[in-house]
């Protein structure tokens, strides 16, 4: 059984699903699953694999069926945290346990600062924290590269070069700054420019969510069981390296995952990864194994 609700947040309708009863039989919490820029769409297949739990999910505002009025266009990791946090409130089932992709997990990680009763244990995937890099100021610049072509020539070029940021191996040297910009065409994309300018990967409104500062004196203080979780595809790539360093902030190793950055997809962005083996891990995972 899935009902869909609409919040009212300061700024914004949230749109979110449970899938299932809040109260359950076993007693555990609601598993909250977070994205960002994903919507609440690319979690069908992981939660299909976990069909004992009752999953939540939700659009983050301005994204998916969640509306914004607020006169914004960024995406801050602070607002989205607030509106989780609502959210949860909102289901009036206690703290949750939670699962949290790419920029999701730095939503999440942002949450736990500000509201650490929300939370009993969190699978950070993937957040692709620039600041924590020691490379940051080239990976900054290594950011701007791909938004500069997705200015100058539209989605697909802008794509190809964030294809070529997320599948460069280590620290972005002078190397990386020396190659040519990265034709559409080598990944299957026209060179065609629809004229959009407002993709919220490609241009600068997600900045605020890959240029967080994560408050890690907060985060460890928090009673929630933080895990920052890696694909054991990602190893020295961007979001693998970002990951092992946050990691690292805590005290910790970073927990390998099956696949790659959207190891748990099925097949709803052409992008497919390992569902079945990702949901055996965060299972082990959310039951402390």
């Amino acid at each position: 059984m899935t009902t869909t609700h609409t919040l009212r947040t300061p700024g914004a309708r949230i749109t979110y699903d449970v899938h299932g009863p809040l109260l359950t039989a076993d007693g555990r919490p609601p598993l909250f699953m977070i994205g960002q820029p994903m919507a609440a769409a690319g979690f069908s297949t992981l939660a299909s694999f976990l069909p004992e739990r009752t999953v939540v999910t939700y659009d983050p505002r301005g994204l998916g069926r969640s509306t914004r009025d607020d006169g914004r266009t960024d995406h801050v990791p602070a607002t989205q945290a607030s509106d989780v946090h609502a959210v949860i409130e909102a289901l009036g089932a206690g703290p949750v346990e939670m699962f949290a992709s790419s920029g999701g997990a730095v939503t999440a990680l942002a949450l736990v600062a500000a509201h650490p009763g929300d939370v009993t244990t969190l699978v950070a995937h993937e957040p692709p924290l620039i600041p924590v890099l020691p490379d940051a100021a080239a990976a900054e610049r290594a950011r701007a590269g791909f938004r500069d072509a997705y200015e100058a020539k539209g989605f697909n070029a802008g794509m190809a070069a964030f294809i070529a940021l997320t599948s460069w191996q280590g620290e972005f040297t002078d190397e990386y700054f020396a190659r040519p910009a990265p034709d559409p065409a080598q990944f299957g994309m026209p060179a065609e420019d629809d004229g959009s300018r407002d993709d919220p990967l490609l241009s600068d409104r997600s900045w605020a969510v890959s240029g967080y500062h994560p408050d890690v004196e907060a985060i460890a203080a928090a009673p929630t069981r933080v895990v920052i979780a890696v694909g054991e595809e990602s190893a020295n790539l961007f979001t693998g390296r970002t990951s092992v360093a946050m990691a690292a902030l805590l005290d910790q190793r970073a927990t390998v995952f099956p696949s790659h950055h959207g190891g748990f997809l099925g097949g709803e962005f052409g992008y497919a990864g390992q569902p079945e083996a990702f949901a055996h891990k965060l299972r082990e995972v959310l039951d402390g194994n």
